[in-house]
């Protein structure tokens, strides 16, 4: 799971070769609203859940990914995890010790009765997180494209392909609050939800749900 750059949309120059006869601008002076990818990859099917979001990319906006990632899975499917093993970047929004992500893992941990493993890519790494690949795919796949609008991208996520598979792409207009945080008396109880890893606290961490204790 990883998010990618924000995308700006508009009429605007991004490089490479154009598909059609289009004009675009060369420098981004103004544009038809930004989206934030979130993606999140199934090494063992292939699947590939991209989750674009208009507002910020805080913990909130990552943790609602992942519930519309798991809400797109069949009940056959969700039945057959017997845990959720997330590889992911040790980056501000979702990192060891965000207490705000923290909080909303155990409670998605808890909500999809799972449990959940975090594995942290240390820092300057994160090139081998597997979803880093499917992000290069679809920059060569809508390389040139002209990005006006929402539906657009969409369109132009929807099409590539992943494994033989297209993609499940999925638009938020939810509007995220940044500097969300819990006070040192909240995480205690957070805290004691995560089993870390003793030799890598920070980089490796597991949540059973509550139903499990």
């Amino acid at each position: 799971m990883d998010c990618k750059a924000t995308i700006k949309l508009g009429e605007l120059s991004r490089g490479g070769l154009s598909r059609g006869n289009y004009k675009a601008y060369d420098h981004d002076f103004s544009s038809n609203g930004s989206y934030t990818p979130c993606g999140i990859v199934n090494e063992d099917s292939g699947e590939l859940y991209l989750h674009f979001g208009c507002s910020y990319k805080t913990s909130d906006f990552i943790i609602d990914a992942l519930f519309g990632w798991w809400n797109h899975q069949s009940p056959e499917e969700q039945q057959r995890f017997d845990k959720i093993q997330l590889k992911i970047d040790n980056g501000p929004e979702s990192s060891g010790v965000r207490t705000q992500f923290l909080k909303n893992i155990v409670g998605f941990a808890d909500t999809i009765n799972k449990p959940i493993q975090l594995l942290y890519f240390p820092p300057y790494h994160s090139k081998y997180n597997p979803i880093e690949r499917c992000w290069g795919i679809l920059e060569m796949h809508w390389n040139g494209a002209l990005l006006k609008n929402v539906e657009v991208m969409t369109k132009w996520a929807k099409s590539m392909l992943w494994k033989g598979l297209h993609p499940i792409v999925e638009i938020s207009t939810v509007i995220y609050e940044k500097g969300i945080t819990l006070t040192k008396a909240a995480m205690k109880a957070i805290e004691k939800r995560l089993s870390r890893n003793p030799d890598l606290p920070k980089w490796d961490i597991y949540i059973e749900p509550m139903a499990a204790q």
